[in-house]
């Protein structure tokens, strides 16, 4: 289940693209999968290498059209190891909010972004996050855990700080909202109490097989509880 739109991104076949913070690799994979070059960056060296390991099974398994290259590359979100404009597109999915010098980090993203170029970034959306840090410390207060919430203008403003033009926003997985409210009610790192691993089931079979009703239901309670804020923007020619 992807948090950006790689729609309304718009990925194309042939474009480069970054994906800063790439954790598990989700948006990586999908941009693969469109025909982009795609650079999967991460601080991370033990996620970059499973990363790794599906892009290689994915060229084996037939689903990259020819061509097309995915990159793992790991450094610092400060310091990108790129030319100024290096990027038709860079998705930044659920990682500022654990970097504490995220102005210098956006300056970054800014940089490498092409004139023209489009970026989306997600952080988790205020009003779910602080009920989670209301329920349980724990949720947040641990080594490269979540340091701040994100008011949206102020995302907005840091955005547009570093020479972007915000381009429109949305807020997706609202049915997620619960599951982690539930988990940080009886604390976050206890995932086996019964409610918890009830509702973790029914938000796999949400990810596996994206049934019409709660495809629905997601839809309209995003707009409430949708636990990403997606904010999509562009550098100016």
């Amino acid at each position: 289940m992807l948090t950006v739109d790689l729609d309304l991104l718009g990925i194309d076949p042939g474009n480069t693209v970054l994906d800063m913070g790439c954790g598990g690799g989700r948006h990586a994979f999908a941009v693969l999968r469109r025909g982009a070059d795609v650079v999967a960056f991460d601080a991370d060296e033990a996620e970059l290498k499973n990363v790794h390991g599906i892009m290689t099974a994915m060229v084996g398994a037939g689903e990259v059209p020819p061509g097309a290259v995915g990159t793992p590359v790991q450094g610092d979100a400060l310091a990108l190891p790129f030319d100024d404009g290096s990027f038709d597109r860079i998705i930044a999915a659920e990682v500022l909010e654990h970097i504490p010098d995220d102005v210098a980090a956006i300056a970054e993203l800014a940089r490498v972004l092409a004139p023209g170029g489009r970026i989306a970034v997600t952080v988790p959306a205020r009003f779910p996050e602080r009920i989670n840090w209301a329920l349980d410390s724990e949720y947040h207060d641990f080594p490269g855990g979540h340091i701040r919430i994100y008011a949206q203008r102020e995302l907005e403003d840091r955005l547009t700080e570093a020479g972007l033009r915000i381009r429109g926003s949305r807020r997706e997985h609202a049915l997620h909202s619960p599951y982690w409210w539930i988990r940080c009610a009886g604390g976050v790192n206890d995932a086996e109490r019964f409610l918890a691993r009830k509702y973790h089931d029914v938000l796999v079979w949400q990810i596996m097989k994206n049934p019409p009703v709660l495809k629905a239901l997601d839809r309209v309670l995003n707009p409430v509880l949708g636990k990403s804020l997606i904010v999509y923007a562009d550098k100016p020619s």
